[in-house]
């Protein structure tokens, strides 16, 4: 019989990562920009940061993870490039909350506006 601390760690593994874990780390913000303008094979990537390969690695994977990076073989080499689409998840879910806090902020500006 798994321990549990073992079925834990294989239930959270086997979860699908979605877009928002994704964007909620900046070098992976930064990652999915660089690869909006161009298809980069790995090293490239990993030579735009200070952090070990490996761990740009880890990010590509949880890109890939959820959607958002697509790497395609070409010969010996790996490029990457990022499919968008699912960020529109992103912008569906954070629109439902734009005309509240627009009308938030302009009520916040008007009484400002009207401060002696």
């Amino acid at each position: 019989m798994a321990h549990p601390v073992t079925k834990r760690y294989h239930y959270i593994c086997s979860m699908r990562r979605d877009v928002f874990q994704a964007i909620a780390d900046p070098t992976r913000r930064e990652i999915i920009n660089m690869l909006s303008a161009q298809s980069l094979n790995l090293n490239a990537i990993a030579g735009n940061f200070e952090i070990s390969r490996p761990a740009v690695s880890k990010h590509i994977r949880i890109l890939t993870e959820c959607g958002l990076v697509v790497i395609k073989q070409q010969g010996r080499e790996r490029f990457c490039h990022a499919d968008l689409h699912k960020l529109k998840e992103v912008a569906e879910w954070t629109a439902q909350y734009r005309s509240f806090w627009t009308g938030k902020l302009d009520a916040l500006g008007s009484f400002l506006d009207n401060q002696p």
